[in-house]
């Protein structure tokens, strides 16, 4: 049988080719030791976010909340915010409000899933639900948070979230959050706000949470 033989300078080129390829198939895959970055703060300056940057004024994060970093979602000047809801009755579990620099947050925890949300610009008298009666409200610009099936108060009436239902941080945009109510498992909470600031809503899991930002 007839061998075939390969030059020298042949020889050498393929074995330069061998080389390369396996260093490129270490490299793929390899772990990069760089800290990752996603995360969109709570509160409690804390939570990251998995989410690109969008002018959509609402954007899906699935993390818990971490350091602020430039993967959150871009803020938009929407007239009004729709979240879809992810559950039958979403019960409130906790409310709190924190700064950070460039915007201030309102976070809502929930036992299980996300309720249908509006939030949109209102302007003043503020009333109370269902009782019509005037909330007083702190700020020269509003917006109204309607959750539908988003209570604090579950079907055999024990209550889920005992905090408190006015908060008044005077941070550098938020001037209040304030509960205007619960009833029939729908909550109004209104945002006081010492100017018409833009919003970035973003909707967390684990546990699910729903997340208002108000640049400063």
């Amino acid at each position: 049988m007839a061998r075939s033989h390969l030059s020298r300078p042949t020889a050498g080129a393929l074995a330069l080719i061998a080389i390369l390829a396996l260093g490129a198939c270490r490299q793929a895959g390899s772990t990069s030791n760089s800290p990752g970055g996603g995360g969109s703060p709570s509160t409690e300056p804390s939570s990251a976010a998995s989410g690109a940057a969008s002018l959509e004024p609402s954007a899906s994060v699935a993390a818990s909340e971490a350091e602020p970093t430039e993967s959150l979602p871009a803020f938009a000047c929407a007239p009004s915010v729709t979240i879809a809801t992810t559950t039958d009755r979403a019960q409130i579990t906790d409310v709190r409000v924190g700064t950070h620099a460039g915007y201030d947050r309102v976070v809502f925890e929930f036992a299980s899933g996300l309720p249908q949300t509006v939030i949109k610009p209102v302007l003043p008298p503020l009333y109370a639900d269902p009782s019509g009666l005037e909330v007083d409200g702190t700020g020269t610009a509003f917006l109204q948070i309607v959750m539908t099936y988003g209570t604090k108060v579950t079907p055999e009436g024990s209550v889920t979230y005992a905090g408190p239902t006015n908060f008044e941080p005077d941070f550098d945009q938020l001037a209040q959050l304030i509960e205007a109510g619960d009833f029939e498992a729908v909550s109004t909470w209104y945002l006081g706000l010492k100017g018409g600031g833009c919003t970035r809503v973003l909707t967390l899991a684990d546990p699910s949470r729903l997340v208002i930002d108000i640049a400063s």
